[in-house]
C-alpha cells in the first residue's frame, strides 16, 4: 500500500490532472530550473570576488557588497522555486493519502476545490516573490553602486563601487521576471481549464 502512495504522489507531481498543469511542470521543472542552475551560476557565481569599491580594500568591498546584496539572487530564486512547489506537493501528498488517482481529481467536487486552492496559492506566492524581487533587486543593475560606508569608516560617507557584468545581470533579472509572469499566467489558465472541464463533467451527468 505504501508503494501505491508513493506512485500516486510521484505521478501527481510529474503529471498533474490538467494539460496546462503538465506544461507548467515542464516549463517550471526544465526551463526555469535549468536557466537558474546553469546560467545563474555563470552570471552571479563570482560576483562577490569582482565587486570592488573606492578605496579598494577587502573590508570595504565586503561591507558594501553585503549592503548591495542583502540576499544573493541565486538563493532568493531557489527559495522562490521551492516555496512555489509546496502547495502542489501538499495537495498531491493529500491525494496519495486518500488514494486518489489523477484522473479522479477533476471528477470529485471536493478534490477539484482543493486543487484550485493549491493553484491559487501558487499564484499568490509568485506575486509575493515578484514584489520582493522588485524591492530587493529592482529592474535594472547599474554599473556603479553608491555605498554608505560611514558605519565602517568615518573618513567618508558614500563610496562608489563597481558592479561586474551589470548588463548581463540586467538581462538575467528581466528573464526571471518574465518567468514569474509566465508561471502566473499558466496558473490562471489552468484554473480556467479546470472550470471548463468541470462544467463538461456536469453536462455529461
Amino acid at each position: 500500500m505504501s508503494l501505491n502512495y508513493i506512485r500516486i504522489f510521484y505521478e501527481g507531481c510529474l503529471r498533474p490532472p490538467t494539460v496546462i498543469g503538465q506544461f507548467h511542470t515542464l516549463f517550471f521543472g526544465s526551463v526555469r530550473m535549468f536557466f537558474l542552475g546553469v546560467l545563474g551560476f555563470a552570471v552571479y557565481g563570482n560576483e562577490a570576488l569582482h565587486f570592488s569599491c573606492d578605496p579598494d580594500r577587502r573590508e570595504v568591498n565586503l561591507f558594501c557588497y553585503n549592503q548591495f546584496r542583502p540576499i544573493t539572487p541565486q538563493v532568493f530564486w531557489a527559495l522562490q522555486l521551492v516555496t512555489v512547489l509546496v502547495p502542489g506537493a501538499v495537495f498531491h501528498l493529500y491525494a496519495a493519502c486518500k488514494n486518489i488517482d489523477q484522473e479522479e481529481i477533476l471528477e470529485g467536487p471536493i478534490y477539484t476545490v482543493f486543487y484550485i486552492i493549491s493553484v491559487l496559492l501558487r499564484i499568490i506566492l509568485e506575486i509575493i516573490a515578484f514584489w520582493l524581487q522588485s524591492h530587493l533587486f529592482g529592474f535594472q543593475v547599474h554599473s556603479l553602486y553608491p555605498c554608505d560606508a560611514s558605519a565602517l569608516e568615518k573618513a567618508f560617507n558614500v563610496t562608489k563601487c563597481m558592479v561586474p557584468e551589470h548588463f548581463e545581470k540586467t538581462i538575467f533579472l528581466s528573464a526571471m521576471y518574465t518567468f514569474t509572469v509566465i508561471t502566473i499566467l499558466l496558473c490562471v489558465a489552468e484554473i480556467f481549464e479546470i472550470l471548463f472541464r468541470r462544467l463538461g463533467y456536469l453536462n455529461n451527468q
